[in-house]
């Protein structure tokens, strides 16, 4: 339940939704890298593997590629993640304000409902993002793949990949995979948004009469709703990648959508694949949300354009 704000600003939510992303992103980035890899991994005929947990895909990512190969990537996701998470954070209070009954209330039908529309709107941002991301970060798995069987893959930059999907297919090719990513968001807010803001009511608020928690309440809230809705559709990540990953290493299955994807994750590698990359992502999307909700919930926009908070 919420009370009823006498007013709503969104730009302020929007400029502290870029900045929650930007700072969240950064410092989660590394642990991102690995899961891409984890997830995009297939197991070949004599059950080889690259990587054999999250720890020891650390290790050889870290040893073969450097610090910098674990922030490969990182600029596109950096320069998308600002309008991304501003649309996400944003979207939703835009919602949850608009949804509120008569009464001031807002039932979890309709918080789940704001969620759900605010992961919809995000998709625009998003699936460009993970597409051109994706490549970047499994880029070193494909080289390292293709190096073993004698071929060697031409190293891109996220601009030339951009520009050559452009060309090839339009605007339309930066949105490969956009049904995969819509389900995986669209679910995840549906989940995390109404179960954030249930556990951040739970805390003690602050003193200084705004009925607001206190930082390292919405801090707990946000890792503890992040990690939950993270595992809970981590299948549909798990699809969303493979669709998106445009370059394969020798011998890896393509998939013709998201039907075709599941039914053959499912038949080559049984259900465990689906949940490959899950304590990673959970790791992840944990302090990212952690760090992004504590950071929107301190009002730094506010501060910056002289807006009093509503």
């Amino acid at each position: 339940m919420a009370e009823k704000q006498t007013n709503f600003s969104l730009l302020p939510k929007i400029v502290n939704g870029g900045i929650a992303g930007i700072i969240g992103v950064t410092c989660v980035f590394p642990l991102d890298l690995v899961k891409t890899r984890l997830q995009n991994q297939q197991i070949g005929p004599n059950g080889e593997k690259m990587y054999n947990s999250m720890a020891d895909a650390f290790r050889k990512v870290y040893r073969q590629e450097g610090f910098l190969g674990m922030y490969r990537g990182s600029a596109v996701n950096i320069l998308l993640i600002t309008p991304e998470k501003a649309i996400k954070l944003a979207a939703n209070d835009f919602f949850r304000y608009h949804l509120q009954t008569k009464e001031r209330t807002l039932p979890i039908f309709r918080q789940m409902l704001a969620g759900g529309l605010a992961g919809l709107c995000q998709i625009v941002i998003t699936t460009p993002m993970e597409l051109l991301k994706i490549q970047m970060q499994d880029a070193g798995r494909v080289a390292a793949q293709a190096l073993l069987v004698g071929k060697t893959v031409q190293k891109t930059s996220a601009t030339e990949l951009a520009i050559g999907l452009f060309k090839q297919h339009g605007i339309l090719g930066l949105y490969k995979g956009t049904g995969a990513t819509m389900l995986r968001d669209v679910s995840f807010s549906v989940i995390y948004f109404p179960l954030f803001a249930t556990l951040n009511s739970l805390g003690p608020r602050k003193n200084d009469g705004s009925g607001e928690a206190v930082f390292w309440c919405s801090f707990l809230s946000g890792c503890a709703a992040g990690s939950c809705a993270a595992l809970a559709v981590n299948p549909f990540d798990v699809v969303k990648t493979r669709l998106q990953a445009i370059q394969k290493a020798e011998g890896e299955r393509s998939y013709s959508g998201i039907g075709n994807a599941f039914v053959n994750i499912l038949k080559y590698e049984g259900p465990t694949a689906f949940f490959k990359g899950g304590a990673c992502r959970m790791i992840v999307i944990a302090p990212l949300f952690g760090i992004a909700q504590t950071v929107y919930y301190l009002g730094v926009a506010e501060r910056l354009l002289g807006i009093q908070r509503g």
